[in-house]
């Protein structure tokens, strides 16, 4: 979740105007970057911070309710995010690119980050108060990812790494994904689409009737299948085959989605709820920048966030959890307490963004990726997700 824009590798193919059955031509070069979707990641990084507000219970009274009805179904941004994922490596992907350059550049771009907040939250767990001290086995599955993979692992040290652990299987199958979808035409990739969303309402109905000895709400395996449906919708994308709606009802089917998680069963089944408005609003906001369409989310300043949002995701909650020292546990403030408590952690936790990005996820992405293309860092320009924490309806703290 860095960089300001996602580039393409090539242009994608010209499409035929429905009214005149006319090829359009391709877009211009310099719109084969997609801003707008670096813009929406800022969005639902701001969703997941306002779930976390809402969970450490900033707000007492009538001001708790509104914060809970606009922000209490914040846990699907991570949908968004594994969706974003699967659109955007789809998107950028090298086709004559080896896995071990690939997997090498996905190491680059989010351990850093990952490794400096679990060295902050590692502190934390050891000189604050009410801070539980992680085992050896949760240390050692957070630094090498696993530790979605077992329950009593995902939510030490830095909760929200727990989506990143995912982002690690996924990357780990992405080679062998690209390779079968670049044999797909529409229709295959069609076809694959569905059996994702097929997967995802099992999945979510398995999960609400407890068909599974524990919750699948963390497993990455269970999460593949919102990844594979954003690689099947870049796909069409870039076959000049997706038929989707333009961002205005793809906006509003995903916020209708969003007010309709609290009256399903609470964690994988929200999943049910938004799907269908991510997965098309995202290459919504894809094909507008191809073709100059109207973005609120390619304005300059929403790309900016956009690109602090992964920094900001990951150290937001470490800035949340130190405040309880001072503020104590849930205080449930009244409005304007709690609009300055709120307003002084999200201006710290934007703060300590922009210093991880500019001096960590920056150089280190460079450092990493030193001596490629004869010499000289090539880092490539994509917008990558991150998760939350907590499932909706419990929170974490």
């Amino acid at each position: 979740m860095t960089t300001a824009t996602t580039r393409a590798t090539r242009t994608p193919p010209a499409r035929t105007d429905a009214a005149t059955g006319r090829a359009r031509s391709s877009p211009p070069a310099a719109m084969t970057s997609l801003p707008s979707l670096t813009g929406l990641r800022w969005v639902a990084a701001l969703l997941v911070f306002g779930l976390h507000v809402n969970n450490f219970g900033y707000f007492g009274g009538h001001a708790g309710r509104i914060v809970t009805w606009g922000f209490g179904a914040g846990a699907t941004g991570v949908s968004f995010f594994f969706v974003l994922s699967g659109f955007v490596l789809t998107w950028s992907a090298r086709p004559r690119d080896r896995a071990l350059d690939f997997w090498r550049r996905r190491i680059a771009r989010i351990y850093p980050v990952h490794l400096v907040t679990l060295a902050v939250a590692l502190l934390m767990a050891y000189t604050l108060a009410h801070q539980s001290k992680p085992t050896r086995s949760q240390a050692l599955a957070n630094v090498l990812l696993l530790h979605s993979w077992w329950r009593p692992w995902w939510q030490t040290l830095n909760p929200v790494s727990w989506s990143l652990a995912c982002e690690a299987f996924f990357y780990a199958a992405f080679p062998l994904l690209f390779l079968l979808l670049r044999r797909l035409g529409a229709r295959g990739a069609t076809a694959l689409g569905t059996l994702s969303v097929v997967a995802v309402l099992v999945l979510a109905r398995a999960d609400a009737h407890h068909w599974m000895s524990q919750s699948i709400y963390s497993h990455p395996a269970a999460r593949l299948p919102e990844f594979v449906l954003g690689t099947v919708a870049a796909r069409l994308v870039l076959l000049g085959r997706w038929r989707g709606p333009g961002m205005e009802a793809s906006l509003a089917l995903a916020i209708i989605g969003y007010f309709l998680v609290p009256q399903v069963t609470p964690g994988y089944s929200a999943t049910v709820c938004t799907l269908a408005g991510f997965a098309l609003l995202i290459p919504a906001a894809a094909v507008a920048d191809l073709h100059g369409l109207p973005s609120l989310w390619r304005h300059r300043r929403m790309v900016r966030l956009g690109e602090l949002s992964f920094a900001f995701y990951m150290i937001h909650l470490l800035v949340l959890r130190a405040g309880v020292s001072l503020l104590g546990t849930k205080p449930h403030f009244g409005v304007l307490a709690g609009l300055a408590v709120t307003t002084v952690a999200f201006a710290l936790s934007l703060a300590l963004s922009w210093v991880l990005y500019e001096a960590v996820e920056r150089p280190a992405r460079r450092l990493l990726l030193r001596g490629r293309r004869g010499g000289k860092s090539a880092p490539q320009r994509e917008s990558l997700p991150s998760g939350h924490e907590a499932q909706p309806a419990t929170g974490h703290e």
